[in-house]
Order: C-alpha cells, then structure tokens, then sequence
C-alpha cells in the first residue's frame, strides 16, 4: 500500500530523546522501496544531459554521487551513494564534474558515528570514502560519461559582502566558505578588488543568511581550535553589508565597430584595428557569450586572434550602464589591420575591449534582473491583501487556487522586490503565512528604474558585478 501511495504510515518520536528512532529505522525497512525497487534515471551527458534508465545492478558501470560532505578528524569525509556498479577500497574514478580522477584510499560503511572499514561496496549501498577531493553532488564513475545531478549550476541572484570583525578571525572564516563552496556548488565566494570586501552570492536571502548562521554556530577561533571548547575560544562573527541583486545587461539590436587602437610612446608602439558588429544572442543559445572570426585573408596575423576574442569577453564581463555582466551577446569579426612592428597581443586586446563599448552604446542596451517563482500559502480569509501585497512589489499573479482551508498563489515577483517578504507576511497573516521562492529568469527592468540604477551605480564598466 505504501509503495502504490495509497497509505502513508505516520511515525511517533524524538531523535533528541531517542525515542521511536528504531521503529522508524524498521518502519524503512518494512514500507520503502529497496534500492533493486527504485527506477533511477542518470543524465547522458554525451547526448545533452537526456535521462537514461541505471539499472542496480553490481555488474554495471561504476556510477555513484557524492551527495554529503563532513569535516573529520582525519580530512573531509564524503558520503556516496553508490547507484551502479562495484566500488573498491584502491580504485581510481573520474569526478564529472571536473573530469579529474580521484583515488579512493580509504573505504568505510557508517554506523552513525562508528565507522567500519570495508574493501568493496555495490549498487544500492551508502558507503563514505576518506581524502577524496570533491563536492557535494559530483557523479563519480568509472569512466562512463555520466551524472545523476544536472553539471549545469545556475547562475546565483543575490550577493551580499562579508567582514569578519576581527583581523584573527579572517583565515577561518575563509576556511568556512571554502567548505561551504564544496557542500553547495550554488553557494559562490568571491572577491571585490577595489574594496577588499568578500562577496557571498546565493539563490535568495535565506539562502545566505543560512550559511552565515553556520559560519557562528560551528566555527570557533582561539584554544584548542574549532569545537574544542576552550576558554580562550570565541565564535566567528562577521559583518553583513547590504544585500545586492544580480544585475544583468543585454543589448537588443545589432551594432557595427571600428576600432583603431594607436600610441607611440617611445620605442615600440601599439597598433590594432578590429571591424565587425555585435548582436543578441537568440534566447535558446547555450552560452551567454559567442564570439565568430570572418576574418578573410591575413589582415590580422592568426596569432592575435584569440587576444582580441578574450578582449571582448573581458569588455562583456562589465557593461557601461551599471557595470553589470552582458549576456547573451554574439560578437563578429570581420576585418583589421596590423603593423609589422607596432601590433601586440595587448594592442588587440585593448582594441577589442574599446571596441566592444563603442558598439555596445548604439545596441540599444538594457537592465535585467532577477525574476523569482514566489508561491504563497495563507489561509484564505487572509487572500485578498496577500495578493494586494504582491501586486505593489509589481507580481505577476501566475495562479490563485484553494487547498483545504489555505489559498496558494503563484506569482512571478522581481527579486528586488522581496526583501524583508517573509516579515511581512507573518505580520499580514497572523504567522499563518508561508511562501516559498526560487529563480525563474531574467527580465528587463522599467524604464524609470534602469534610469535611476544607471544613475546610482553606472560607471562606463567600473561597476559591480
């Protein structure tokens, strides 16, 4: 009845006080599907990520997911789940996601905290290997080009910038982020050269304020080190500054450059000339930056051609209106010139890059910004300024239907517009109210608004990113 979903036991009990933690143990062994039970599909990474049935089957390929990542005493411990195939204590495997091959020195089967060493595990097994280096959600195999996770990561909406309060405290604040970079490869850790800030990007506010929670409750500095629980220890705290939206720019018309880059300044000089156009990408492209060489005959010696294509990757990293990343732009090369003494790989690269902003103004730029799929669950006396509220932070209300006593709206909502959202519903609903939210897309932003963005954080390419 259980595996035909027609009856759902309900289970009793408190882990804190170990009470009915082993009916319920019995209960998975009774009621759930064992792992010879369970259709698993991995993705084909060969044939554009298409699904493909895994059978569990000892003798198959070697395909596992390293799924849970625990800092040890002895180096980071990474559980897996072995989906197909025998992995053994000594194997090498290659990690999907990086194509590097990794060693599995050391192989145990957990018992809570107790671990048992073993020389082999098979499909279906839960296992955890020792010094392997790898993230949370990598596909492990033995070869086979295949995932049970999606490589492709989406690109984080929101930003926040980080400070530990003390200089003492900053190497294991970072030694925090770097963990959490490998337990979630949606968490991204980067660096503000001009401020010196650390910038922390994630998929939504809670998202962040998680892991700097985390970075409190579970790293200490001082004494015997993190967890020792020594007098002299203390928490790590940090600094939160405000949070900032992922930006994007787009251009939506096709543009023409010429570009001479010329100076003499003593000895040799810089010489290169770059002609072509610039054009949106079509929406269904795989890549949000192309570059194609038309080049015909040797205007442009072969050897400063890929110079002059990372110059204008490096150009659409940072727009003119608010310094955001442009994407979906295709960039094409049509003609040039060189001087037999004067062109450089750094006279094409500048070249590109100035020519990418002179064709960038007159492609009839603009703003994008991140749009959620916000679904709210509130009863349904509470429906009308739900939906009130969500239409003043300019929602786009997708559905509205009842379930049970409890109205859930579906809506697309600018991310901008949803700080301080869950406050807000609580304070409407009596803390009745929940709403859940992930990334749908990008949209153009109102006229009024990119104009004042533009205003408050253009800078011809200096700006955020």
């Amino acid at each position: 009845a259980t595996l035909a979903d027609r009856f759902q036991p309900v289970f009793m009990g408190s882990a804190f006080k170990n009470r009915g933690v082993q009916l319920l143990l019995d209960g998975v062994l009774s009621y759930l599907p064992s792992p010879t039970e369970v259709k698993n599909e991995a993705l084909d990474l060969t044939a554009g990520e298409s699904k493909l049935v895994l059978p569990c089957s000892p003798s198959g390929p070697f395909v596992g997911l390293a799924f849970k990542l625990e800092e040890g005493k002895y180096g980071q411990l990474t559980y897996v789940r072995i989906y197909s195939g025998t992995l053994r204590k000594g194997d090498t495997v290659t990690n999907q996601s990086s194509g590097k091959k990794v060693r599995v020195p050391r192989l145990v089967r957990m018992h809570a905290a107790e671990m048992e060493d073993i020389t082999s595990a098979s499909a279906g097994d839960i296992v955890a290997v020792f010094g392997m280096d790898c993230a949370s959600g990598d596909t492990l195999s033995d070869g086979v080009r295949l995932a049970m996770t999606s490589i492709k990561v989406p690109e984080p909406v929101m930003s926040l910038a980080l400070t530990p309060t003390s200089a003492e405290q900053f190497p294991t604040f970072m030694k925090a982020l770097q963990r959490f970079q490998k337990e979630d490869p949606t968490f991204k850790v980067t660096s503000n050269s001009s401020t010196g800030e650390i910038i922390v990007s994630g998929m939504g506010e809670l998202h962040l304020e998680v892991y700097i929670e985390r970075i409190r409750r579970e790293y200490k500095v001082g004494g015997g080190g993190r967890g020792a629980g020594g007098s002299r220890e203390y928490k790590v705290n940090c600094e939160v500054g405000k949070p900032k939206v992922n930006y994007r720019e787009a251009l939506t018309a096709k543009a023409e450059f010429s570009y001479l880059h010329k100076r003499q300044s003593g000895g040799s000089g810089q010489y290169g000339k770059v002609v072509g156009w610039i054009e949106p990408l079509p929406e269904d492209a795989p890549g949000t930056f192309e570059f194609e060489n038309k080049l015909v005959g040797s205007a442009i010696p072969p050897e400063f051609h890929s110079s002059i294509e990372k110059g204008f990757a490096e150009a659409a990293n940072s727009g003119a209106l608010i310094g955001a990343p442009v994407y979906g732009v295709k960039v094409v090369l049509t003609d040039g010139a060189a001087h037999a003494v004067d062109s450089s790989e750094m006279a094409f690269r500048i070249a590109a890059v100035q020519a990418f902003r002179q064709a960038y103004a007159a492609a009839s730029p603009l703003v994008l910004e991140p749009v959620m799929t916000v679904e709210v669950t509130v009863p349904t006396e509470y429906q009308g300024a739900t939906l009130g509220d969500l239409n003043r932070r300019k929602g786009v209300i997708l559905d509205s239907g009842a379930q049970g006593d409890d109205t859930v709206v579906q809506a697309h909502v600018p991310l901008n517009n949803m700080f301080g959202y869950s406050t807000a519903l609580r304070s409407a609903t009596q803390g009745k109210g929940e709403f859940s939210m992930e990334y749908s897309h990008h949209a153009p932003v109102p006229r009024e608004q990119q104009a004042a963005l533009v205003g408050e954080l253009g800078g011809g390419g200096g700006g955020r990113k």
